[in-house]
């Protein structure tokens, strides 16, 4: 992509590139410590950090704790809704772990900690000592959040699919069956939640779907927020491919920068925001009806994306603090409630930055880094992250949010960078079928640094 906001993008992330670079290369001071890194979690963050862990000093013995023995990648999972993707798709091997880096991987569920004798407990039986421990808990959904909501209702007839699995394959197949002139509605989560864009993007890729296969069906989105992460790119892309009117403060406020349509047939999709009465009250299963603060709508399929917190084991193990999440220091992610323990991921206060698969990704290279240099005697280096999430309005419709980030004078982890951050309003067609092109390769080569 050409354009001055995409230079000046692409200048932050050389920037951070070139800094991770660096912190790739630590000292060899520790060649012959055979030090015992346990990680618990093998989904983006856990992989990540074990890869690189073995990566930095091939002597460590790692071993990985997970409870299933394939991975299902959650990133690119909307896609299975639209047939762009099957279910398989989705299944990522350790075997490259295994067999390239010598990882160990325990298949079993973490049930204790016991941090003064350096000791996890499994379901299995199993006691496994470490020298230092990595937890990577991911989310876990909060069903119980809504009234007439449980995780029983969402295994078996209002899925969520925002950890994808069954109820993934439940809602495809709900979707692809709906009767024609259907409702479709899609109730997004509060903030804070995993993949800013995406409950957008799932919404966006079943209207494209439904015009094709469903041209008088309708998908509403029902939201307890009044903004969200790329919403005038995505929004923008709604307006193109769909007829969306965007809400007049949108227009009034990037009219400055590209041409928003007006237009007079109705949309199929449409955005019910917080102030509007958006949020989400109850669930009628039985009826299929969602109320929300404004009405009770009636609808064929509903897709709930409910609150979140951090996965279980995280409050299993003593990490997690009252806001549901895990508080670490910022400049390793080490937990500030249990010593030797560090937590990354969406499970971690991270501040600014979001609960991302890329967020997961250069936190578990950083904390490798500081764990690799700690052993060594050595302080760990200025911490660098950064963030690219892409998103699509359509299949040839793609947009990004990308950013870097790094420690702030108030100690926090704040954004560096204030241009560039989004695909430009005004990027031209072959610009914006690039960014579909790029979310597609993403999907690949990313899956491959994590895993492979």
């Amino acid at each position: 992509m050409q354009g001055h906001n995409h230079s000046s993008r692409r200048e932050w992330l050389t920037q951070a590139l070139g800094l991770l670079s660096v912190a790739a290369a630590p000292s060899l001071a520790f060649a012959n410590n055979a030090a015992h890194i346990v990680i618990v979690g093998g989904g983006v963050g856990g992989a990540t950090a074990a890869k690189y862990l073995k990566l930095f000093n091939p002597q460590l013995r790692v071993t990985v704790i997970e409870k299933n023995p394939v991975y299902v990648r959650p990133y690119g999972s909307s896609e299975v809704l639209n047939q762009h993707a099957k279910m398989d798709d989705l299944n990522v091997s350790y075997d490259g772990l295994k067999s390239r880096y010598g990882i160990e991987f325990v298949f079993d569920t973490v049930t204790g900690l016991d941090p003064q004798a350096r000791v996890i407990s499994t379901l299995g039986k199993k006691k496994i000592g470490y020298d230092r421990l990595i937890v990577s808990p991911g989310i876990q959904l909060m069903y119980s959040a809504y009234e007439g909501y449980s995780e029983a209702v969402a295994n078996q007839s209002v899925p969520s699919g925002w950890i994808p699995g069954q109820q993934t394959a439940l809602l495809a197949k709900q979707l692809q069956g709906m009767r024609q002139g259907g409702t479709f509605v899609l109730a997004a989560p509060p903030n804070p939640y995993r993949c800013p864009p995406g409950p957008y993007e799932r919404a966006a890729l079943m209207t494209e779907w439904f015009a094709k296969h469903n041209p008088t069906a309708k998908v509403i989105i029902v939201d307890p927020k009044d903004s969200f992460v790329t919403d005038e790119t995505m929004m923008l892309g709604w307006n193109r491919l769909y007829n969306f009117n965007l809400p007049d403060d949108y227009v009034k406020k990037m009219s400055a920068e590209v041409e928003v349509k007006q237009h007079s047939k109705p949309s199929m999709l449409s955005w019910v925001r917080g102030k509007d009465g958006g949020r989400t009250l109850k669930v009628d299963a039985k009826n299929m009806r969602i109320e929300t603060e404004a009405e009770v709508i009636k609808a064929d399929v509903i897709n709930v994306i409910p609150p979140m917190k951090a996965g279980q084991v995280a409050a299993t193990l003593g990490l997690a603090d009252s806001s549901g999440f895990c508080p670490v220091e910022r400049r390793t992610f080490a937990s500030t409630l249990v010593p030797n323990v560090y937590v990354i991921g969406d499970a971690s206060i991270a501040d600014a930055m979001p609960k991302s698969g890329f967020s997961a990704n250069t936190q578990a290279k950083v904390v490798a880094r500081a764990i690799v240099e700690e052993l060594a005697g050595k302080p760990a280096p200025e911490p660098l992250w950064e963030n690219t999430c892409y998103a699509l309005a359509g299949k040839d419709y793609g947009l990004f949010v990308a950013d870097v980030f790094k420690i702030q004078a108030d100690g926090k982890i704040g954004r560096i960078n204030g241009k560039g951050r989004y695909l430009p309003l005004n990027a031209t067609p072959a610009q914006i079928k690039l960014g579909a092109r790029y979310q597609q390769a993403w999907l690949r080569t990313f899956t491959a640094d994590c895993f492979a």
